[in-house]
């Protein structure tokens, strides 16, 4: 089989995949598009100085147990890093 004819084999059963799992692509891609909100909302509070995830939680409004979880997501990605201690609490702060 030439490259060109798996790739088009290939192309047609990515389309017919996607069609089968049509309901969980778009409830994923949902769930995504909220993860992202979520993300910039408390990057949006975390632009200039650091805070802590009681801080940001306050801030943003959003339930500190999920702010600490997108927190430790984005500093495990390097997005976010930890800028020292406030009391018992870490502060993080954006990485530009």
């Amino acid at each position: 089989m030439t490259p060109k004819e798996n790739a088009k084999q290939r192309a047609i059963f990515l389309k017919k995949l996607r069609e089968e799992h049509k309901d969980t692509v778009a409830r994923t891609q949902t769930l995504l598009k909220e993860q992202k909100a979520l993300r910039r909302e408390i990057c949006k509070h975390n632009r200039d100085e650091p805070k802590t995830i009681p801080e940001l939680a306050e801030l943003s409004g959003i339930p500190a147990g999920e702010v600490l979880w997108h927190i430790t997501a984005m500093k495990k990605y390097g997005l976010v890093a930890e800028a020292g201690m406030c009391g018992e609490y870490y502060l993080y702060q954006r990485v530009e």
